[in-house]
């Protein structure tokens, strides 16, 4: 399993930014990353500035959404949706989407579920439960938005 620090993820970012404003050719991944990253603007002063972006701290009590989390986590679904792994996640992830008519929107609210499912398993010293996962999503799948 492929588990990059957190300096090497934050450089990937900035230099598929980098190359995206620059009209370079881009990797798959960051293709990918790209479109994400092209759908939030409001990262873009964070991924300009590499050395700024590699010492930047985000705590919750900043009020700031760490865009590098944010940005991982797209892509971590993306791949979960690609492989459908948990199993299932394909069809909620697609659910979510037809249901908040928004592939991003729907990314949001899983982001919401994966999440929590990190957040326990961290706390609690115990595997990542992907059933309790792949219940979150389907619950906001099927759940009327506000």
């Amino acid at each position: 399993m492929f588990a990059p620090s957190q300096l090497e993820v934050r450089r990937f970012f900035c230099q598929t930014y980098r190359k995206q404003r620059d009209g370079m050719p881009l990797t798959p991944m960051e293709a990918i990353a790209s479109d994400w990253i092209a759908q939030h603007p409001e990262y873009h002063d964070d991924l300009a500035d590499e050395t700024a972006a590699l010492a930047a701290v985000y705590t919750v009590e900043d009020g700031r959404t760490n865009p590098f989390l944010h940005l991982s986590m797209h892509l971590s679904l993306i791949e979960q949706h690609q492989i459908d792994q948990p199993r299932g996640v394909r069809q909620a992830l697609d659910l979510l989407a037809a249901r908040r008519q928004s592939l991003h929107e729907a990314h949001h609210e899983a982001m919401e579920c994966l999440g929590e499912m990190i957040w326990t398993s961290q706390r609690s010293g115990t595997p990542p439960d992907g059933f309790a996962y792949l219940d979150c999503l389907r619950r906001k799948a099927t759940k009327t938005p506000a």
